[in-house]
């Protein structure tokens, strides 16, 4: 066949780049970022390189650890949570792309920090700074999309889903829910410190504000300080699940994530046969030439 030129080996790379960057990082996306203004002195910007290290290294093993590192006035805590669906080698490589971001973001040590992407958090503070109360809300996502009630009962819908994510991080142990009721998608997770009780606060606290300030949106995702919900609605069903997937007596479990992983894997193979479809092109031109 021959060996590809220059030319046709950096397109076939930037072709393999395009596939990395659309199905390879979506764990890894920012959500948002709470960086503070004021700056860590050199002692606790050394604890904090120290904390973020001993954080990341322990993604490889759970997906919840908290930990202090120095002492006094320049001890510095710190906290990484990764979404309850995730493995522990995805975990890792979601909390270790955080140290990097956080630089970028916030631009330097800071005393305290932030930064949320799809799949995990981090999140750090030093000694003295003021804490934010659990149910404090740090952002939202409001889907532009608004349903329109043609009988289809969303409100109904939408409250029997939450009343599942409410009871299911509670009895569940692992302070995570994800489920579906009647093509409404849900999902609660809770900062892995909190009791269950103080989980099922939180999450109630977040399925308001989700009431309150998205409405009749399609979708939202609400975050509070120590837990955050979400929620995907589809008045004519989910695309790739049958009917059969909904229920109305019970959840799913990480049906968000198969039809997320569905979808994905069509896109995938369709980017796969474009690449194909690519390299048949440039043999074919270069087996024309001799």
């Amino acid at each position: 066949m021959g060996i590809l030129t220059r030319k046709e080996t950096l397109s076939f790379l930037i072709l393999f780049k395009l596939f990395v960057l659309i199905f390879g990082s979506d764990n890894t996306n920012v959500v948002y970022k709470g960086c503070s203004e004021q700056k860590l002195g050199q002692q606790s910007s050394q604890n904090l390189q120290s904390l973020l290290s001993s954080l990341v290294s322990a993604s490889g093993q759970k997906t919840f650890a908290a930990t202090t590192t120095g002492d006094g006035q320049n001890a510095i805590t710190g906290v990484y949570q990764c979404r309850g669906d995730l493995s522990t080698s995805d975990c890792y490589l979601c909390v270790s792309k955080i140290p990097n971001k956080l630089n970028k973001l916030c631009g330097g040590d800071v005393a305290a920090a932030r930064i949320q992407l799809s799949g995990c958090y981090l999140r750090y503070e030093v000694a003295g700074f003021k804490q934010e109360p659990q149910t404090q809300l740090l952002y939202k996502v409001c889907g532009s999309k608004k349903v329109k009630d043609g009988g289809v009962g969303f409100e109904e819908k939408r409250d029997s889903a939450f009343g599942m994510v409410e009871n299911g991080v509670k009895s569940g142990g692992s302070l995570f829910y994800t489920g579906n009721y009647m093509s409404l998608y849900v999902l609660g997770q809770c900062e892995g410190n909190l009791g269950n009780d103080d989980c099922g606060d939180c999450v109630k606290s977040a399925q308001e504000q989700a009431k309150l300030v998205c409405g009749d949106s399609i979708s939202a995702q609400i975050y509070l300080f120590s837990c955050f919900v979400s929620y995907s609605f589809y008045p004519n069903g989910a695309p790739s699940m049958s009917s059969s997937s909904s229920s109305s007596s019970g959840g799913n479990p990480h049906a968000e994530r198969t039809v997320a992983l569905a979808v994905g894997g069509v896109a995938a193979i369709g980017f796969l046969i474009v690449c194909l479809m690519f390299l048949k092109s440039v043999f074919k031109k270069r087996s024309g030439k001799y």
